[in-house]
């Protein structure tokens, strides 16, 4: 217990000092499980995971049920797991926060703090008011890894409620260019007229996918571009 005990102060005052430059991956990860696993070697744990997933990145993005079938890994470690990327995704999305957006790079850097760390395709509104001011930010479906579903009837609701004066829809391409789809443009034009007809304007179509999002509003038809 007190080699262990004393091998946990050594890494976690490294870290502390140096931060985790020198750090290998295994050694980050071992560092983390030892707050969800006080009295174990998290070594081992920490190579099953790297094992098992193949990087660091796959093991941040894994299911509760995913990470629960390697071996040593149970609803508490798994659970620390799970929280570190949506701390981080938290984080990022307070720090965008714009109170006005009033062109499609404002509201593709609003909305890709929302939509990066997304393995599935994600379809959001901004609601704004009279003067761009946004109103809130709802997440409107989740669908597959290339397809995702805009209910019309609940973007309409939900901008009335808003009392939303411009709406801004977003979804995002997890794989691939940020390009608008046939069934994409079909479905803007038809929540376009759909929010028309309740004097509501649809301001902007946002997809953002990677490095890249596409506008279809800055100039009038879907242009790509890089943040």
């Amino acid at each position: 217990m007190a080699i262990h005990d004393g091998h946990r102060e050594r890494l976690r005052d490294s870290f502390l000092e140096h931060g985790l430059a020198c750090f290998r991956e295994v050694q980050a990860l071992e560092l983390l499980l030892f707050y969800a696993i006080p009295r174990r070697d998290t070594n081992p744990i920490a190579h099953a995971l790297l094992d098992h997933f193949g990087s660091l990145d796959a093991v941040f993005a894994a299911s509760e049920r995913e990470l629960c079938e390697v071996p040593g890994v149970g609803k508490n470690t798994a659970a620390l797991i799970l929280l570190v990327p949506q701390i981080l995704k938290r984080s990022r999305v307070a720090a965008s926060e714009k109170r006005y957006i009033r062109n499609g790079r404002e509201a593709a850097e609003f909305l890709r703090p929302r939509l990066d760390a997304e393995r599935e395709e994600v379809a959001l509104m901004i609601c704004l008011d009279s003067q761009m001011a946004v109103i809130n930010c709802v997440e409107i479906a989740r669908g597959s890894i290339n397809s995702v579903e805009f209910n019309i009837r609940r973007v309409v609701e939900i901008a009335m409620k808003s009392k939303a004066t411009y709406v801004i829809l977003a979804h995002n391409h997890p794989e691939g260019s940020p390009r608008m789809s046939r069934e994409d443009d079909l479905v803007t034009g038809r929540i376009y007229k759909a929010l028309e007809l309740m004097n509501i304007r649809l301001f902007d179509h946002i997809i953002v996918a990677g490095d890249q999002y596409a506008s279809i509003n800055d100039v009038g038809g879907m242009r790509l571009y890089s943040y």
